[in-house]
């Protein structure tokens, strides 16, 4: 036996042709520790863009109900190689609620639960998913709980990584952000000093609403003092960035090191001992990642990723974390959204243009 129901696919042709569309799909019968979900409602994140979109010209797409006809540029054609002619769903995480499973004791406790779940295939009327990873959301609604695992996992993930390597200060880039809103009341709970890189008056005044206490505007005059008092207060030389191309990283590295330098005794032509590190975990900026000469060569960049994380962090860990998520999953892990969608308006060209931009308090949750 199967299901049948709407599902969105996205298909990246080698000649350059991005096809994206919602379609009938037939969902069998849950084996084992799977279950069937019935989805209620699914957030569109940043990590869905990429393989929803990428860098598809959607402004001069072809449009028509349901469906979207798009071309892919260089560097972004060759660079995904790998998925050309491949048709593949789209939604890291959502909500729903159970309605079939497999022989599983604990696949089968969850039938007719509402559950949080990462099945990859979030935009969707239906979606199989692992039991393990299914996190029961009791008198939390869908839409409350859609949002329970790629933010909120992240944010602890952040601290959790913060303290493994040794550090008790954090500096965040775009961090008005739904993710980085919630990483501010995490380092609140936890005394983790944080500073927040943004760019916009509005946003500092959200993250001041929320008691953030370093807040740096890049758009201001002075932005580099700025930033470099507050790594001078709080001792960062650690940090987290979503936006990736640029010279974001360039920059905090260089007010790191400035900051390291006019604490040195005597001068060095190699630049200060201080090891400065900033993870890159999003490209907001597809361009390229700009690095200057200009703080020694006691800096690493790497790039972070939540699956490798809580593989290397261990299951508990990732127990602790699922819990304190449930915990407060309406307070600290709270989400906002812009607009709700159904599969098709999530295709129309207003709304693509819209939520493609990823701006700052502006995400949009999906209602299939």
């Amino acid at each position: 036996m199967s299901t049948t129901g709407k599902q969105i696919f996205t298909t990246l042709e080698a000649d350059g042709t991005l096809t994206v569309e919602v379609a009938e799909s037939a969902f069998l019968q849950p084996k084992g520790s799977q279950v069937l979900v019935r989805m209620e409602a699914a957030p569109i994140n940043p990590s869905d863009l990429a393989l929803l979109f990428s860098a598809a010209d959607l402004e001069n797409a072809e449009y028509s109900p349901g469906k979207i006809v798009a071309k892919m540029p260089e560097p972004f054609l060759s660079g995904s190689k790998g998925r050309h002619g491949q048709r593949m769903p789209v939604g890291n995480e959502g909500a729903g609620t159970v309605i079939e499973a497999g022989e599983n004791p604990a696949a089968q406790a969850l039938i007719g639960q509402r559950v949080a779940c990462v099945p990859g295939s979030a935009f969707s009327q239906y979606a199989i998913a692992e039991a393990a990873m299914c996190l029961p959301l009791g008198d939390v609604s869908s839409e409350d709980g859609a949002s329970a695992f790629v933010n909120p996992m992240t944010a602890l993930g952040f601290v959790e990584t913060a303290r493994m390597e040794g550090h008790t200060a954090i500096v965040h880039s775009a961090a008005a952000s739904n993710l980085g809103q919630m990483l501010n009341k995490i380092c609140q709970e936890d005394g983790i000093d944080l500073v927040n890189i943004v760019r916009k008056q509005e946003q500092v005044d959200i993250l001041k609403g929320i008691g953030a206490k370093h807040i740096v505007n890049s758009s201001d005059d002075d932005y580099m003092h700025q930033l470099r008092t507050a790594i001078d207060t709080t001792d960062a030389y650690f940090g987290f960035d979503p936006i990736g191309g640029g010279k974001t990283v360039d920059t905090i590295f260089k007010a790191m090191e400035q900051v390291a330098v006019s604490k040195m005794s005597e001068f060095s032509r190699y630049g200060s001992d201080q090891q400065k590190k900033m993870y890159i975990y999003g490209r907001l900026d597809l361009g390229p990642t700009i690095l200057t000469p200009s703080y020694g060569f006691g800096f690493t960049l790497s790039g972070w990723l939540l699956t490798p994380f809580l593989q290397k962090a261990g299951m508990e860990t990732v127990v602790r974390m699922r819990k304190r998520v449930l915990d407060n999953l309406t307070t600290t892990f709270a989400s906002s959204y812009k607009s709700k969608v159904t599969l098709e308006q999530m295709l129309e060209k207003e709304a693509a243009l819209d939520y493609r931009g990823m701006r700052t308090g502006e995400k949009y949750l999906v209602t299939p």
